[in-house]
């Protein structure tokens, strides 16, 4: 067992909120549980490189069009000739969420107490005297690297004929996401990144855009993705340095429970949450490798005071 507290000393402080983990890496810290992918734990990564083999899991910035869910920023790009010369320049302008991401320590804070990661209040963020504390540029000087980990719940479900709604607000349960490592005969390892393969890219993909357009106007959305639940809060806890999935909102969205992963990951522990990933092609290689593990390299973008950001992601094998 790696040496962190156990999940059931959390939270560390009494009067911390449940389950959190402040001042665990000192009361400044800004890399929560990216603070376990130290140089061995990326260096042991570094024997998952055997063919060269390099999958993007980043999804085109501008693939939800002008539609994305959340009500957010559709991308919008603006390609120009600076006459007289033949040259071309460009302007982009998107939400940092509206395709690939990486949520970042001001995205998702304990709602009822309003904190973020390390205590960090709104004010901090927008008050007078704000400050770049908690923004995903913080993560840039070392990346997210370190070996990853495809559970393809997805092509594990349909092998067994289970029924599946990506829009609805199903739970893809602990046992179950145990059930597809042991079926892809993968053992975890203290850091590794997790990423989970629901299904939503393929679901996604079928739908014509009236429809999408139909389930954007249900508020709140309903997406299906992992369990609220201490048990799932426990696996991660104990063996992830950061999780990501190919939906909106990772987790089964809204919330069964009186809390959100959302809250415990980001703001309790700093654990970064990937969403809407593309794991197709990954998928695919892995099956036909048969070997689910590989190599992670992920840039987030050096934005100082940063909510998110595009990953910049890439598997290798």
């Amino acid at each position: 067992m790696p040496d962190i507290p156990k999940f059931s000393d959390l939270p560390l402080n009494k009067g911390d909120p449940r389950w959190s983990a402040w001042g665990l890496y000192g009361k400044d810290d800004q890399l929560g549980t990216l603070n376990r992918l130290t140089d061995d734990v990326v260096k042991a990564a570094s024997s998952e490189i055997r063919t060269g083999t390099r999958i993007s899991l980043n999804w085109p910035l501008d693939a939800q069009k002008d539609i994305p869910f959340f009500n957010r920023q559709a991308f919008h790009k603006n390609v120009f000739q600076k006459l007289p010369r033949i040259v071309n320049d460009d302007e982009w302008s998107f939400n940092t969420q509206s395709s690939s991401q990486w949520d970042g320590l001001r995205h998702f804070g304990y709602q009822k107490e309003e904190k973020f990661y390390n205590g960090v209040t709104l004010d901090d963020i927008h008050g007078e005297n704000k400050t770049n504390v908690n923004g995903i540029g913080a993560w840039s000087e070392k990346g997210i690297v370190g070996r990853g980990v495809l559970l393809d719940f997805h092509g594990w479900r349909e092998a067994k004929g289970l029924p599946y709604d990506a829009f609805e607000s199903g739970s893809i349960s602990l046992e179950q996401l145990k059930e597809v490592a042991k079926s892809q005969d993968v053992e975890l390892r203290f850091g590794d990144i997790l990423i989970i393969r629901s299904g939503y890219m393929v679901a996604y993909g079928k739908l014509p855009r009236e429809e999408i357009k139909s389930l954007m106007a249900v508020q709140p959305h309903h997406f299906s993705g992992v369990e609220q639940s201490e048990k799932m809060l426990e696996w991660i806890w104990n063996n992830f340095s950061a999780v990501a999935g190919d939906q909106p909102s990772f987790e089964c969205w809204p919330t069964q429970k009186n809390f959100a992963l959302h809250e415990i990951l980001l703001a309790g522990w700093g654990c970064p949450i990937g969403e809407l990933f593309d794991l197709e092609a990954l998928s695919e290689h892995c099956k036909k490798v048969n070997r689910y593990t590989f190599f992670v390299t992920s840039e987030v973008c050096n934005v100082p005071g940063g909510v998110a950001s595009p990953p910049n992601i890439l598997a290798i094998f």
